[in-house]
């Protein structure tokens, strides 16, 4: 299939990335590679969204810090990057609209109008405007008139998917309009209830074809918990997150025993707001 007739994909990743690791990485390249490789999609960017610190979960260390690993995480990147609009907002926001956030962008670059226009000739040359404006006209007419806006997908791991099980912290309708009008591209390991998980429930087993589950065949077991516990203890989180990353925390001591006391006792947003919603 010609790359004209793939569908162009943007994968975004929401979360906390407190802090990001090498698995965080990982899951944007085994996407790409799975994706690109059905032969029906084309995967052009990679997008980290951290959380607001109006999160409120418990050991969440200011955005501000989040948002600097995750850019020096992607710093030689030449696919992925760091988006900062959901850190920055004052208020908790759901994964569905910040999907609606970068969808809109796509469709608004598609349709800016400087995108399209010739441009003028420097003054001193020969050819007249009228004679670019004839030249433009012709090559429009060669290329297509319109081309699809990306499709924008969110990229997690099987730890999300079975989250959306947990009460009142997702909203059944924007469960059904994320697997619906964006799709999941999921990260499983061999053995994983991913694919009962959806049979178990309408709202997935409905829109089932828009869900892409991606075995992760060479395991890797770390997590963001796992890498704050060891810098607690003084151990080395070397080779476990970029090095980048772990001089920045080595430099700004970011992980000890009063940071993971953060939240403590505060209700997760969502939690907080879902339920206060069912019961209203």
């Amino acid at each position: 299939m010609e790359n004209s007739e793939k569908t162009e994909v943007v994968l975004l990743a929401c979360g906390s990335f407190n802090p990001i690791t090498n698995m965080h990485l990982r899951l944007f390249e085994l996407a790409k590679d799975y994706m690109n490789g059905t032969g029906k999609y084309r995967v052009i960017k990679g997008v980290i969204s951290p959380v607001g610190d109006a999160y409120k979960k418990k050991g969440l260390i200011s955005a501000h810090h989040r948002v600097i690993m995750a850019e020096l995480a992607t710093k030689n990147s030449e696919w992925v990057e760091v988006d900062t609009w959901e850190s920055l907002q004052k208020d908790w926001v759901e994964t569905l609209k910040v999907l609606r956030h970068h969808q809109e962008k796509l469709e608004a670059s598609s349709c800016d109008p400087q995108q399209d226009s010739p441009r003028l000739e420097r003054p001193g040359r020969k050819r007249k405007w009228a004679e670019q404006r004839q030249d433009f006209g012709q090559k429009e007419l060669l290329e297509p008139k319109t081309k699809d806006v990306p499709k924008v997908k969110l990229l997690c791991g099987a730890d999300l998917l079975e989250s959306f099980g947990v009460p009142n912290l997702w909203k059944r309708e924007d469960i059904t309009r994320i697997v619906g009008d964006y799709g999941l591209i999921c990260i499983t390991r061999a053995g994983n209830d991913a694919e009962k998980f959806i049979y178990e429930s309408d709202a997935l087993w409905k829109h089932r074809n828009n869900i892409h589950l991606v075995n992760e065949w060479i395991t890797n077991d770390i997590s963001s918990t796992k890498i704050r516990r060891a810098l607690r203890r003084g151990q080395s989180i070397r080779y476990l997150v970029p090095d980048l990353v772990r001089e920045y925390i080595e430099k700004h001591d970011l992980y000890s025993p009063e940071s993971e006391e953060r939240n403590v006792g505060v209700v997760l947003a969502p939690l907080q707001k879902n339920t206060a919603e069912a019961n209203s």
